[in-house]
């Protein structure tokens, strides 16, 4: 049987003027107030007319044939989501600093601990957020988040052209070596070509560890991740591809800078990281 604290409920509405806490209390044991603050943080989901996308409005009316999507996990929706910084404001666009933890997308069960509901409920004045492009929730660094349509389709073709400038740091298990001064991984990645470039900022033998800095051409799933612990370098706190390493740290991976020929206005954007928020070696 399904957990009380994690289930999932679909309600068909048979008649107008009802709402989504009325039908949703009346079967579950979760009380109004509960229901509403799921509702905010993107459980709760309506089909009309053959669309479907998430309600949060608690005073909403239905019509009949609609359907109700309730996700309700206990745990997930009393998740505290990390606080996102701002790093700049382009009105079409802003620029962030995503902390690990943060999630670049949400899930049916909710949303509140993404960068674009943290955006929405953040920036002023308030505006829509749309996402271009992801970071690894337990990567942190700079993240684009697009404020309409138009916007979001002109950033993520700058990205899916590889017209946008990509600049991380990690630090890495093990000695990196200095020759060549920029190691090139041309490894696939899920059999899709992927390039990185990695190059040595700085050694700390006390740690058997290093800074190194990557570029990548390519923007594939873990691609950092995966050709680092592949060349034998695993990036510290990676719990997926690390291997047998101490797991008490957050993942060292950050997107430190972003540099782009504005597809708005034409101008050359960079953007970087203030140092204190860089890997600490």
């Amino acid at each position: 049987m399904p957990s009380d604290d994690h289930f999932e409920k679909h309600i068909e509405v048979n008649d107008s003027g009802q709402t989504a806490v009325q039908l949703i209390a009346e079967s579950t044991s979760l009380s109004k107030q509960v229901i509403k603050q799921a509702m905010t943080k993107g459980a709760v989901w309506l089909s009309r007319d053959k669309h479907t996308q998430r309600l949060r409005r608690a005073s909403r009316t239905l019509k009949p044939d609609d359907t109700l999507h309730f996700y309700y996990d206990a745990e997930l929706l009393s998740t505290k989501p990390a606080e996102a910084l701002l790093i700049s404001d382009e009105g079409d666009y802003s620029i962030w600093h995503k902390p690990c933890g943060l999630l670049s997308q949400g899930s049916k069960w909710s949303d509140h601990c993404t960068i674009t509901r943290w955006v929405s409920q953040h920036l002023k004045p308030e505006r829509p957020a749309f996402i271009v492009h992801r970071l690894d929730r337990a990567a942190s660094g700079l993240i684009l988040v697009a404020h309409s349509k138009k916007a979001t389709t002109a950033l993520a073709e700058l990205f899916q052209s590889r017209q946008i400038e990509k600049n991380y740091e990690a630090i890495v298990a093990g000695r990196f070596p200095a020759d060549p001064a920029i190691m090139t991984i041309a490894a696939p990645i899920d059999d899709r070509h992927a390039i990185s470039h990695i190059k040595l900022i700085k050694y700390s033998a006390k740690r058997d560890c290093s800074l190194v800095n990557v570029n990548i051409e390519t923007g594939r799933k873990h691609q950092i991740r995966r050709h680092l612990a592949e060349a034998g370098f695993p990036i510290l706190g990676d719990r997926l591809y690390g291997g047998a390493q101490e797991t008490a740290l957050d993942l060292q991976l950050t997107a430190v800078s972003l540099a782009f020929t504005c597809p708005i206005t034409g101008k050359l954007r960079q953007y970087s990281l203030e140092n204190k928020l860089h890997p600490q070696l």
